[in-house]
């Protein structure tokens, strides 16, 4: 959330064609600071991984930026790497935790579809502050033509960067069973009204909302 009292700071992260950490996932990086402008107070990042993004949010990052991972040896990794001393990582399952005072950007980044996805969006809902973002990049499978024509668009794109930038491993779980886009939007529809959702290239969606108040 931006107070309306400071001015919007820029967030210089790097483009996709100068990504050294480029992957399917990590294109969407520069999404945050567009749809919710810096500086922020508290950033909440559900499956955090190994820290990337919570490294390139901190510096506009006023208080703190939580990273949240059910993996503990990827919030070992990302404490390793922190490099600022806006960091702090956390260990466990968003569902449960305990992570105080809602926050003013919550991302959520290729997460979603290992939560219940009712039950993540929920989750998500409640840990963004009044009036502050919720920006969430997801996978699913596609419900319409126009998402299938999407993905096949976003398999010659991904062959055409693959072969150019390369692709960074991020050493993730992965899994194949997503839900359907169509789901998506109707859940966010009901659950976080207002939202917008987008198709986007390399099978990816995204997710925007701002919380009342």
């Amino acid at each position: 959330m931006t107070s309306p009292t400071r001015p919007r700071q820029q967030l210089d992260l790097p483009s996709p064609s100068h990504d050294p950490f480029w992957n399917h996932n990590t294109h969407y990086h520069r999404l945050v600071p567009r749809v919710a402008p810096p500086p922020w107070r508290r950033v909440l990042d559900v499956g955090c991984g190994e820290g990337l993004l919570t490294r390139r949010l901190a510096p506009a990052t006023t208080d703190e930026v939580v990273g949240v991972d059910v993996d503990a040896d990827q919030v070992r990794r990302a404490e390793a790497a922190a490099d600022s001393p806006h960091l702090r990582y956390v260990a466990g399952d968003v569902l449960g935790l305990d992570l105080g005072r809602p926050f003013d950007l919550v991302t959520c980044v290729a997460t979603l579809h290992h939560l219940p996805l009712r039950q993540g969006l929920t989750r998500l809902r409640e840990l963004t502050a009044p009036g502050g973002t919720l920006v969430v990049v997801g996978l699913a499978d596609p419900s319409s033509p126009v998402d299938v024509a999407t993905g096949a668009l976003g398999l010659v794109a991904s062959r055409w960067a693959r072969w150019r930038r390369g692709e960074w491993d991020a050493r993730v779980p992965l899994v194949d069973a997503f839900p359907v886009l169509g789901d998506v939007r109707a859940a966010a529809r009901e659950l976080l009204p207002g939202s917008q959702l987008r198709r986007r290239l390399y099978w990816r969606y995204s997710l925007v909302w701002t919380a009342p108040g």
